[in-house]
């Protein structure tokens, strides 16, 4: 027990070649440490996890290394080597920078870095964390990082990079650090499960694997936990019941009763689901996953893509082959409307609870469909326990009487047969009907045959030739139709209600634009203009002038006396009221 060392630790890379999922980066340092080419500042920077303070302490230990090897490795063998691997070697210098990021830390930092190594070529600065540092701790250290002495190198790890100043960034190499992919992860679980004696199942490798979301690090924590729990026998069913991860058994089950449309089952299996303490959401978005990955294993090509075992990569490809493209786009977007509406909503599982009828709908649609929702149509959910069929009643429609009863007293009359419907070529013609007569009821109904073979012409109101049209009734009009027009006209109202109509004669009137925009917009809705003002004005030679608004027009009153004086030019009785009363501006 005293002994005890966690795996992360034990079994973390002491050589380049034993880096996992950075062979790129890897590759460039060993090459700069063969050739001779270093910098004087590295920039390390990626997720957690993925070995960015791993490769400094690799790189330090190889450049100060006194007989390396063929390969560009460190011989681990000399004195560099040995007081590096037995933490004592004073060539090297890890700093924290969340809890030295001050000005003085920096200051301690730059004396430290004067002084020439005892062993080896390079004093290696590794400092862990760097955009915890403060701006005065940046700028404080900028020159020395800039133009260190010979035998300086500065290593900086971060996993935000972003927060670096720019002036930090343009001094360093940058070497950004990548999530390692799930089948590095298991197999380097693999070789540690063989080196502790644990037998472990590749399935639940990956389950571990897919856990940890790129890092090296988280999955070698969670597999001690998984070890410790399974006591040294690895099972898929024990890894899913001590990480809490939902089977994928469970959605390939809901799939098929998708496609089967057994709402029954599906009800049954959501509610085991959620009696073990899943959460609605994290299951809409597992089912979601599941779906993407049947549309993925469609394709021989794509099936890589899925990040899973050999064997559940067959049983995806097996399922999508049942599932029709437009079933899995219309599913992967229910699940997302779900997902987003999941924390709004006041009933958690109703709403899953329709998702997944509205899915065992879908699965049933024949028409083709890339992502729409499915018709509201629903179909029966469930079955009925009936003893036998049973045939649907048909409801007749009660028949009219043909005459009615006549009253006592009365004589009934006779009812006049229906003659049958005219065809369209025995028209007949209506008179014309003016506004006024209809205002009037003065409509004379007339109608008289016509000749055979003639189409029927729409009545249509006629506008009278001339009315002598007011300013008042102009304006009332012009009101009336900008607050008529539909929604979608909306910003041409609300400029025609801004614009006061000018009557400049018994058929003409004026409106005036502000610009050269608006201008062209009312030329354009001139003839829809004109069309209705001149039925409302019963003036069918109405004319409208558009002009736009010059100097003169421009002039604006600012203060109480300018604005009297232009009121007074609309309106002259404004002065002599105010000569009456010997009223002051």
């Amino acid at each position: 027990m005293e002994n005890y060392i966690v795996s992360a630790r034990k079994y973390r890379p002491a050589t380049f070649d034993t880096v996992v999922g950075q062979s790129s980066l890897t590759t460039t340092l060993k090459n700069a440490i063969s050739s001779g080419h270093l910098a004087h500042a590295y920039l390390f920077c990626g997720p957690r996890g993925v070995g960015k303070t791993t490769c400094a302490r690799i790189f330090a230990k190889t450049i100060n290394c006194l007989k390396p090897n063929a390969n560009g490795e460190a011989c681990n063998e000399c004195e560099s080597c040995k007081a590096f691997n037995e933490q004592r070697s004073f060539n090297i210098h890890e700093l924290d920078a969340a809890s030295n990021n001050s000005v003085d830390d920096i200051r301690q930092l730059i004396d430290q870095v004067r002084i020439p190594p005892q062993v080896g070529k390079y004093k290696v600065f590794i400092i862990d964390e760097v955009h915890m540092l403060s701006t005065a701790a940046f700028n404080a250290f900028l020159k020395t990082l800039e133009e260190p002495p010979h035998h300086a190198i500065f290593i900086l790890a971060t996993t935000e990079k972003h927060k670096l100043l720019p002036t930090i960034l343009s001094r360093c190499q940058i070497y950004d650090f990548n999530r390692m992919n799930v089948g590095d992860i298991v197999a380097h679980l693999q070789n540690v499960a063989e080196k502790e004696g644990i037998t472990a199942e590749p399935a639940a490798l990956n389950v571990i694997a897919q856990k940890a979301d790129g890092g090296m690090r988280d999955a070698l924590s969670i597999f001690d936990q998984v070890a410790s729990f399974c006591g040294g026998n690895i099972t898929y069913q024990r890894t899913i019941e001590n990480l809490n991860v939902l089977d994928y058994d469970y959605y390939f089950k809901l799939t098929d009763y998708f496609l089967g449309n057994k709402i029954t089952e599906i009800m049954v299996t959501l509610n085991e689901i959620l009696s073990k303490g899943f959460d609605g959401q994290h299951f809409i978005n597992g089912l979601a996953s599941h779906l993407r990955n049947l549309l993925v294993s469609r394709d021989a090509q794509t099936i890589a893509l899925i990040e899973a075992s050999d064997e559940v990569r067959q049983r995806y490809h097996q399922q999508a082959q049942k599932c029709k493209p437009a079933f899995l786009y219309a599913a992967i977007r229910l699940c997302s409307d779900c997902d987003i509406h999941y924390k709004q909503s006041q009933s958690k599982r109703l709403l899953v609870e329709i998702t997944l009828i509205e899915l065992a709908q879908t699965a049933q649609e024949d028409t083709p469909s890339s992502g729409r929702r499915p018709k509201k149509t629903l179909k029966p959910l469930f079955k009925q326990q009936t003893g036998g069929t049973q045939q649907p009643q048909q409801v007749q429609k009660p028949q009219q009487a043909a005459a009615t009863t006549p009253v006592a007293g009365t004589k009934p009359q006779a009812v006049p047969p229906v003659a049958p419907p005219t065809p369209l070529n025995n028209a007949t013609r209506v008179a014309s009907v003016s506004i006024r007569d209809l205002m009037n009821g003065k409509v004379q109904q007339q109608q008289t045959p016509r000749a055979d073979n003639v189409a029927v012409r729409p009545v249509q109101p006629q506008v009278e030739d001339y009315k002598p049209t007011d300013s008042t009734s102009l304006l009332t009009a012009w009101r009336k139709f900008a607050h008529d027009l539909p929604q979608e006209d909306t910003a041409m109202a609300n400029r025609l209600k801004d614009i006061d109509p000018v009557l400049l004669g018994d058929d003409l009137f004026e409106v005036v634009a502000n610009n050269e925009i608006v201008e062209k917009e009312l030329n354009a809705f001139k003839p829809r203009i004109l069309q209705t003002m001149r039925v409302s004005l019963h003036n069918g030679k109405l004319d409208m002038k558009v002009r736009m608004r010059n100097q003169e027009d421009k002039q604006r009153a600012y203060n109480r006396v300018e604005q009297f004086n232009l009121m007074c030019k609309n309106n002259e009785a404004l002065m002599k009221l105010k000569d009456m009363f010997d009223l002051e501006l």
